[in-house]
């Protein structure tokens, strides 16, 4: 995965997707809201895979990290602190926000085809 550095080139390839039928993957771990040393704060995290959603258009926004926002046809989704990203040799939209120590805080995957 390459860190962003021009949204662009994120932007077209959310724009590729758009109106189309994709499976989402999305992920959140305890990074992605707080890091609390307090044992007795309980966790959160959030994660779907294989979501058929069609969105009619998206966004990334922010100037790092980033937000990427997808408008579906009944309401929004979208993942927050997104900092990387790749377009695999599948044609995989995989975009992941990493913490300052390299840890997975969220994970927003786009693919036409279901994964595996």
């Amino acid at each position: 995965m390459k860190a962003i550095e021009q949204k662009d080139s994120v932007q077209q390839i959310i724009d590729s997707l758009a109106g189309k039928d994709v499976y989402l993957h999305l992920e959140t771990t305890n990074g992605a809201y707080a890091t609390h040393k307090d044992e007795s704060f309980f966790s959160a995290g959030a994660y779907i895979r294989n979501a058929k959603i069609r969105y009619e258009h998206g966004k990334i926004v922010g100037d790092g990290p980033f937000r990427v926002g997808l408008k579906l046809g009944i309401g929004w989704v979208y993942g927050e602190g997104i900092t990387h990203f790749e377009l695999d040799d599948k044609g995989r939209l995989l975009l992941a926000g990493l913490d300052n120590t390299g840890k997975l805080a969220v994970a927003l995957e786009l693919s036409e085809n279901p994964f595996e």
